[in-house]
């Protein structure tokens, strides 16, 4: 279309101001011309009079997308996706907003989607999410694992983690001393091995624990999160596991750790595609040794969200230890606050009473407390040339401006408890609730 096309139809917008066609007409020519705020203007006229309207909302979403406001973009064409949802251009538009956004799993996840509807339709910037790990030689894994500073051997052990006293007791039962006794075990003809699943709201140091794990027993630790299995091409992302797996075989002892595994293990009934279900098959395989053997192998998981991960996965030789990750205790608050605080700078702090005052805090929320009182009194010593000592009335007058995080988890939790609670995989929640069953 050329300008006087476009005049035209300015002129008959204005002849007829309540047709929206014609405005929407207007509106696309306009983005193509990158006059993006007059096309915006445009489409917010159409969705004032037709809020349901698809081509206005994206048509914002272009706009907002060469605007770089990239999560705006998501929420979007997130809302209108499953309704257009053979449309592989829009499907691309949203894999590069969430790349753009830092959401590789989610980017991968609506690639794939676009390429199974047009396989011809293919993007340079998303066909550079393909990493070297995706190959099969496990040496590259390897590699690549120990680029990304996530194959290790912790140096720190249970000391250095506040509380959890019950959630340390259950891993050393499971974990610990079948490899300080093998041969009591051996003589049971017990495995030494198996799977410990962590759950529980975000910030209360599961992934800390996990790490302690491996300390403890002196083995290597392999840090899994979702980007590492999640591939864009059929069949690769079941490829990634196995390797993965594999390579903690050949290491043993090693904790093998899984963050956020309802990522990868969701319900298969809540799934739409046979990719997904079967990459959680292959996960179980994996679980269950079925082509090699998992002695030595510890396998640790987390989930903030138990609810939404395959019931499989909890079958016994799988994770069949499910442990509820708490916010620490009074005793684990305080605990937690003195190794934080250790080595810096302090007066005399009160540590019972900030306890006591934080009470449902993760352990993510106490170090957010001492960041701000820390830099406060950066701020201080700046201002007067000598190092200035956090004190009691410090950390007190950040909690004022602070709260726990994790009582949105709790809303969430308690509903699973109290309704989908039929084998009592969440009483403890209900416990710490004090909430009768």
């Amino acid at each position: 279309m050329n300008d006087s096309d476009l005049i035209s139809l300015e002129k008959a917008l204005h002849q007829s101001p309540e047709n929206n066609l014609i405005r929407i007409l207007v509106a696309d020519e306009l983005l193509k011309r990158e006059r993006l705020q007059e096309s915006e203007d445009h489409f917010k006229v159409v969705l004032e009079k037709d809020t349901d309207n698809i081509p206005a909302k994206i048509g914002l979403a272009k706009i907002y997308f060469s605007r770089k406001n990239f999560s705006t973009t998501i929420i979007i064409l997130e809302e209108i996706i499953d309704s257009v949802d053979r449309n592989p251009e829009l499907l691309v538009l949203l894999s590069k907003a969430y790349l753009n956004n830092k959401e590789q799993a989610k980017a991968i996840e609506f690639y794939q989607k676009s390429l199974l509807i047009n396989p011809s339709l293919t993007d340079p910037q998303l066909d550079n999410l393909r990493k070297p790990s995706h190959a099969s030689d496990i040496s590259e894994l390897v590699g690549s694992i120990e680029e990304n500073l996530r194959f290790e051997k912790p140096k720190i052990t249970f000391d250095h983690v506040g509380g959890m006293h019950k959630v340390k007791e259950e891993i050393k039962i499971k974990i610990i001393q079948p490899l300080q006794h093998p041969e009591l075990y051996k003589a049971y003809g017990k495995k030494i091995g198996g799977g410990i699943l962590m759950y529980g709201p975000p910030g209360c140091g599961k992934t800390h624990l996990a790490r302690a794990t491996a300390g403890q027993i002196n083995a290597k630790f392999i840090s899994v999160g979702i980007h590492d299995v999640l591939d864009m091409w059929l069949g690769n992302s079941e490829k990634q596991l196995h390797n993965l797996f594999e390579l903690a075989r050949r290491e043993t002892p090693c904790v093998l750790f899984f963050d956020e595994i309802d990522g990868l293990g969701a319900s298969r009934s809540d799934m739409r595609g046979s990719s997904s279900k079967m990459l959680i098959n292959q996960f179980l395989n994996e679980l269950d040794g079925v082509q090699s053997s998992n002695d030595g192998l510890l396998i640790l998981a987390a989930t903030n969200a138990p609810w939404h991960l395959d019931p499989a996965f909890r079958r016994p030789g799988r994770f069949d230890r499910i442990i509820f990750v708490s916010p620490p205790d009074l005793t684990g608050r305080e605990s937690i606050l003195k190794i934080m605080l250790q080595e810096k700078p302090t007066n005399q702090i009160d540590f019972g009473t900030i306890a006591k005052q934080t009470d449902g805090y993760s352990g993510a929320d106490l170090m957010a407390l001492v960041d701000r009182a820390i830099e406060d009194k950066l701020r201080d010593s700046f201002e007067k040339g000598i190092v200035q000592p956090i004190m009691t009335k410090d950390l007190l007058s950040q909690l004022k401006s602070m709260k726990s995080s994790t009582k949105d988890w709790f809303v969430s939790a308690r509903n699973y408890a109290l309704y989908s609670n039929e084998s009592g995989l969440y009483d403890d929640i209900l416990d710490y609730l004090k909430i009768k069953k």
